[in-house]
């Protein structure tokens, strides 16, 4: 079912999850463990990551063709503008509309390693926005797009900019958004409101990161933009180097986050799972 029946008709608020695909076999062999433990909690669709710099682009086309065949749930493949011509954008597309490959999620992607900032490929599209019109023209798909509560790290303009983005994508055919991960409610509220008022009326999905490693998501955080409240810092900080606490503390954390978006009208909620299930199973128990 395409993303923008799924919203439409299916009753809110949707769950769903997002899974990065793996560079070892051991590693998949873990993702699809991860995939049946997390398929009886019905996700509305499960979306699967394009490595940085396009590295996965086979991996991720195989797992999403293999949980489109054989596992019963919807996938959305990620798709990027790094490191590809049109040309191969088309005949990806084009083979994922012939296995019968419905939405996809589209992204400019960050600049491959070793490179400070994105170049296009000569032949290629520069921004998400050009995707998107891209994949629309196709007139097939269903996209998604992502969107940044506390703006893009490469922002001129902070959050104004982003919204301005958000309503190009919406207007060049995308169907919902899905935000960055974010652990203050008031800024996704916020960012929210300004985009409904700027004539966004997409959905706008919250992404949800449960905090298993501190250490990590401070890395994480670092990287994408994404701010960690002092609360959280102090709670943490103490127990960082107990994972099984710092895993305990960062579900109750995420259980709170979730219900108080639910409690305000969100369309659903999104999990980076980083292939692992426990936070998530355990977050959905509570909700």
């Amino acid at each position: 079912m395409k993303l923008r029946d799924i919203f439409s008709k299916a009753e809110k608020p949707l769950l769903s999850v997002e899974f990065f695909p793996p560079k070892t076999d051991k590693g998949e062999e873990n993702l699809w463990t991860c995939i049946q433990e997390l398929k009886p909690m019905h996700p509305a669709y499960v979306s699967v990551t394009y490595g940085a710099g396009g590295t996965t682009q086979d991996r991720t086309r195989n797992i999403v063709l293999r949980i489109k065949e054989q596992t019963g749930l919807e996938p959305v493949a990620h798709l990027t503008c790094v490191g590809a011509t049109q040309a191969q954008l088309n005949a990806l597309l084009e083979d994922y509309r012939t296995h019968g490959l419905d939405n996809i999620l589209a992204l400019r992607g960050d600049p491959p390693e070793g490179m400070d900032k994105f170049e296009a490929t000569s032949g290629g599209l520069s921004h998400a926005t050009d995707l998107i019109e891209f994949i629309h023209q196709r007139n097939h798909f269903s996209i998604a797009c992502a969107t940044y509560p506390e703006g893009h790290p490469e922002s001129t303009h902070g959050v104004a900019d982003d919204i301005q983005y958000l309503k190009l994508k919406q207007d060049n055919g995308a169907d919902m958004a899905v935000t960055q991960y974010f652990f203050d409610n008031d800024t996704f509220f916020r960012f929210r409101d300004a985009a409904h008022a700027a004539g966004v009326t997409l959905p706008i999905v919250p992404g949800i990161m449960p905090i298993t490693n501190f250490e990590q998501i401070v890395r994480f955080s670092g990287m994408c933009g994404a701010s960690i409240p002092e609360k959280i810092h102090q709670q943490m900080s103490p127990i960082q180097q107990n994972l099984d606490d710092v895993k305990k503390l960062g579900i109750d954390i995420a259980i709170s986050q979730c219900q108080a978006l639910l409690s305000n009208g969100v369309p659903g909620l999104h999990f980076y799972t980083l292939n692992k299930s426990e936070a998530t199973l355990a977050i959905n128990r509570e909700l």
